[in-house]
């Protein structure tokens, strides 16, 4: 009976560590995606005149195309930041649809007192940044923390992004929260993009626990999983094979960060921002 039960478990951890690798073997091709006229006229606006330069890292137009985001739709963009992805999405999304800035719930116990108030203060001026940013009334965008979502809000999303953010959630320990604050806001059959750093598949856990911005691209399927999603398409569109992914100081060594300041600058704008995986998931029933 041991030797039985021991079998058992060794079956089911097998079972539960081939799981991701499954899925990531069996994930579906990413369709070619065709880029819409609105979008390529958005992402080709003069007023992106300053963030084109990091286009040819961060494909904005293939990547909304493969995440099959629609001028119509209600989008959030979770984590918005500094405003590279807000102002293209603004831009594309004013005119017909919605763009909501979706923060992190400032009372997760990640944040101290001054970073919840940076939080709350961004949600409240973030229509008013996109709108300047678009030239699109206030009123087409809107902006929510995630510990008070209104219940009109629940079930109205058609997609939320999370762009190079995830990794930052899972060494802040609040991953599992956020990603199910989440998908509370999309609707039946919404989905989540997913753009972020790429460890390598044999990377140790020291490495990609998010400390340096890495996370293994099975472990991120597992998370998904986990709370509630299914992995609908995978692409190549962000991958980058001239980085390593095993830095000293992480993935703020690359462009654009350079965090090392002039030391081998060179060498590293030749190979140029991250390798990222690129992943698109669908809200389980």
């Amino acid at each position: 009976m041991r030797r039985l039960a021991s079998i058992l478990a060794l079956a089911l951890a097998t079972a539960s560590t081939l799981a991701p690798q499954a899925a990531l073997a069996n994930a579906p091709a990413a369709p070619t995606a065709a880029i819409n006229p609105a979008l390529a006229a958005a992402v080709a606006d003069p007023r992106r005149a300053e963030d084109r330069a990091r286009d040819a890292y961060r494909h904005p137009a293939e990547m909304l195309a493969f995440f099959d985001v629609q001028p119509g739709m209600k989008v959030g963009e979770y984590a918005p930041g500094g405003g590279w992805f807000s102002r293209l999405l603004g831009l594309y999304l004013g005119p017909k649809g919605q763009l909501s800035g979706v923060f992190f719930n400032p009372l997760s116990g990640a944040f101290s007192e001054a970073a919840q108030k940076g939080i709350r203060d961004g949600a409240v001026k973030y229509p008013a940044d996109v709108a300047g940013w678009s030239g699109q009334p206030a009123s087409h965008f809107s902006a929510l923390t995630l510990d008070a979502i209104p219940d009109s809000e629940k079930g109205t999303f058609d997609r939320i992004l999370m762009l190079r953010m995830i990794h930052n959630l899972t060494r802040w320990n609040i991953a599992d929260s956020e990603i199910r604050a989440i998908r509370t806001l999309l609707k039946d059959g919404g989905m989540v993009g997913i753009e972020q750093h790429r460890a390598r598949p044999d990377a140790p856990f020291s490495y990609s626990d998010g400390s340096k911005g890495y996370l293994r691209e099975a472990d991120v399927i597992r998370l998904m999983e986990s709370n509630g999603f299914d992995l609908v398409a995978r692409s190549e569109i962000n991958a980058n094979p001239k980085d390593p992914a095993n830095w000293p100081d992480g993935v703020w060594t690359l462009p654009p960060t350079y965090r090392n300041g002039d030391v081998d600058r060179a060498k590293y704008a030749a190979i140029g921002e991250s390798d990222r995986m690129t992943l698109l998931f669908r809200k389980r029933p």
